[in-house]
């Protein structure tokens, strides 16, 4: 744990203060992972609704015709997510957050609609924190 004025992101594993380069080196991989985390969270949210369609067409209102042309979605959206699920690891693991963040991150790329909204919470948080330690450290 850290103690109240340090930050996880900007400690390494014996608990010492970083050098402002090796917290500015750790925000910008910070931000490289939240960036991509943003893009994957959009694109398996999409891709996921994509899916919710092609199951009604499939299961709900049999239209063979959109069934033979989707056909390929529920291929590409477990791809997708395997990707995501990368993603949300190497963004957890950047931030050191807890268990919790990580389930509900995990999550959000199987229920509909959830990784919008839960991208856009992850994002602020980490912006927030990122930029409060950008400043701290004086890094631009």
């Amino acid at each position: 744990m850290s103690t109240p004025d340090q930050h996880p992101a900007t400690t390494d594993a014996a608990g010492a203060q970083a050098s402002p380069e090796q917290a500015a080196t750790a925000i910008r991989k910070a931000r490289g992972a939240l960036s991509r985390y943003r893009f994957m969270a959009i694109l398996t949210g999409v891709m996921l609704l994509i899916l919710c369609v092609e199951m009604f067409f499939k299961y709900v209102v049999p239209v063979d015709v959109v069934v033979d042309y989707m056909g390929w979605v529920p291929f590409a959206h477990g791809w997708i997510y395997v990707v995501y699920l990368v993603t949300v690891l190497d963004l957890w693991a950047k931030m050191r957050w807890g268990f919790g963040r990580l389930a509900t991150m995990v999550f959000a790329g199987v229920v509909p609609v959830m990784s919008f909204i839960l991208e856009k919470r992850v994002h602020a948080d980490a912006d927030a924190k990122l930029t409060a330690l950008a400043e701290r450290y004086d890094v631009r």
